[in-house]
């Protein structure tokens, strides 16, 4: 190797790295800017595979990687959000999303006088969208525009990468060796093995193809050397996929063969057809140089291929996978609650499953304490040993989900997705002291099933309006979380105040039940117990809401806010008065 060779080949490395550099900050940041909609758009993946289709091409146009995707896919299904067959047509918009950054780099091939043509070739506005990118950074503080100022510089940086790697290879075209080498990948099954080997080592077929189209700009790849690169490329992007299905569910590696499986199959149909051709028929093209736009319309035209007739027969791919993924044996018990961690790769995907799961834990506490309640007009064991369960499962769900969020709060978060996080690590710890105040009730009621014992009429008849009131406080709060309604939120506290209210009358009236002789010390206890549960959840419904309500300002200053809406707040008393006629006790 002459030194000189050595130089250009430190100057190719230095453009991939540029390349993938630029690739990955504008892939990430394209993401972030889309906050939780590529989870809402993955999630509309129905049975109608056009449907499908779109979005998975629509979700890798927006994030420019389709590894990106098929990671979030085997994430997704992992978890058990998605069914693996959802996830085949998406799958194969994702193979045709790709192909939109070669058409980008095509761009640079350009070749004219006139100015208005040169300013569209990428290494000529790349500077500009640079230096407006660098501006929005510095100057602007609303994360939107940060995001969009990052994507531009990490445009500009990919598009000299390129530039680079042009450079860098086009004195190739005056060496024997390269030429040579360039030859040997005219048979096919070498092209593709190689496009293969190579997009799988650096995990990216938009830089492969990349570096395709730059080495094609030595005149030296001609259009038979290119097509088999090309579909070995795409066989060699799935070892991503691959990789992160390992360690998951027998459904989720199904997603990362299925990708294989599509891509390969696709490679023996076009060689088979294509040089079948080749022979009886001779293109005459196949030995001329192939240019960096007819790069990317070749690698369209396979990938629209493939879709067009592997799509009619997704049935037999989801066979044929199943036939190569075999079911494991059923686990003994379902997981209450998992999140993949690989969705930690794909942070938006991950704040919107977590939500998902704290609404979940919070319609889990929520039916805990009303089954709780129903136990005081008629105890029922069935139904107490539910009450424990569930709060057995939201147990589960704090402990995973506050590993998870503390994992998740780490990464580079929209602002939109930290207050989101930060509003469920201070809301899950409340949703499940919920449960336990549920089986406080129960515990309470079965203590008094056990020794045959109730509350006098006039106890039971004011546990009833205190039980109405903690029925409707839990209905605001969880209609709140659930809508992020702040103005809702906003209602908990007038009514968490008179049921503090309502607990000291019903001690009151209690003690001069006992004085009477109409009431037993023992039930007193029991009335105590159940008292206390009852404004302990009040107090969590509370907190929930004043967690709703901070995360929108970024701030958690409980007491502060507790303080200027009780205090000379007329929206506050007008909701306290309201809620004191309503559930006001019989004289």
């Amino acid at each position: 190797m002459n030194e000189e060779f050595f130089f250009h080949l430190l100057k190719l490395l230095l453009g991939l790295s540029f390349f993938m550099f630029g690739m990955k900050v504008m892939s990430d940041n394209l993401e972030r800017l889309s906050g939780g909609q590529l989870e809402k758009m993955l999630k509309k993946a129905t049975s109608v595979p056009i449907v499908s289709l779109m979005l998975g091409a629509a979700i890798t146009i927006a994030i420019q990687s389709s590894s990106a995707t098929t990671v979030m896919l085997v994430g997704l299904v992992n978890s058990g959000i998605m069914t693996f067959s959802q996830t085949i047509a998406v799958i194969f918009g994702a193979n045709i999303g790709t192909t939109l950054t070669a058409w980008i780099l095509s761009l640079s091939g350009i070749d004219s006088d006139n100015f208005v043509i040169q300013m569209i070739k990428p290494e000529n506005f790349s500077p500009i969208l640079a230096f407006i990118g660098i501006a929005m950074c510095m100057f602007s503080k609303k994360e939107k525009r940060n995001n969009i100022g990052t994507i531009f510089v990490g445009f500009a940086v990919l598009m000299y990468g390129m530039e680079f790697m042009t450079d860098a290879v086009s004195p190739l075209q005056d060496v024997p060796e390269f030429r040579e080498l360039m030859v040997s990948f005219s048979n096919p099954l070498i092209g593709v093995i190689v496009g293969a080997l190579f997009t799988a080592i650096i995990q990216s077929s938009a830089a492969s193809v990349g570096i395709l189209q730059a080495l094609s700009i030595t005149g030296s790849v001609s259009y038979g050397i290119a097509i088999p690169i090309i579909m070995g490329q795409n066989i060699g992007t799935c070892i991503t996929s691959v990789i992160s299905s390992i360690g998951t569910s027998t459904q989720a590696k199904r997603v990362a063969v299925v990708h294989t499986l599509i891509n390969v199959l696709a490679t023996v149909f076009v060689l088979i057809v294509f040089y079948s051709l080749h022979l009886i028929i001779g293109f005459e093209f196949m030995t001329m140089p192939i240019d960096p736009t007819m790069i990317a319309l070749v690698h369209t035209i396979f990938n629209v291929v493939a879709t067009a007739v592997l799509m009619p027969c997704t049935k037999l791919l989801v066979k044929l996978t199943e036939w190569l993924v075999k079911d494991k044996a059923a686990s003994a018990s379902v997981p209450v609650l998992y999140l993949d961690e690989r969705l930690l790769l794909s942070p938006s995907i991950a704040v919107g499953e977590c939500d998902n799961a704290t609404k979940r834990m919070m319609r889990l506490s929520k039916e805990s304490l009303f089954m709780g309640m129903t136990l005081f007009d008629k105890y029922d064991q069935t139904t107490y040993d539910k009450v424990k369960k569930l709060e057995d499962d939201v147990d589960i769900y704090e402990d995973k989900l506050g590993s998870y969020l503390v994992k998740l709060s780490s990464k580079e978060l929209s602002e939109r997705d930290s207050k989101t996080v930060s509003k469920m690590l201070h809301t899950i710890g409340n949703f499940e002291r919920l449960s336990d105040h549920a089986v406080g009730l129960a515990k309470a009621t079965k203590e008094m099933a056990d020794k045959g014992i109730s509350f006098s009429a006039n106890a039971k008849s004011e546990l009833r309006v205190l039980a109405d009131a903690i029925t409707e406080i839990l209905i605001i709060t969880g209609n709140a979380y659930e809508t992020n309604n702040t103005t809702l939120a906003g209602l908990v506290e007038p009514l968490e105040q008179v049921i503090d209210n309502l607990t000291t009358s019903i001690k009151s009236n209690h003690i001069a039940r006992v004085r009477k002789g109409e009431c037993s010390i023992e039930l007193g206890f029991i009335l105590h117990d159940v008292l206390g549960n009852y404004q302990r959840v009040s107090d969590h419904c509370s907190n929930i809401a004043v967690a709703i309500i901070e995360a929108e300002k970024n701030s958690f200053d409980t007491h502060k806010y507790l303080n200027d809406y009780k205090y000379g707040n007329e929206d506050f008393n007008l909701a306290f008065e309201s809620f004191a006629e309503k559930y006001r006790l019989a004289k």
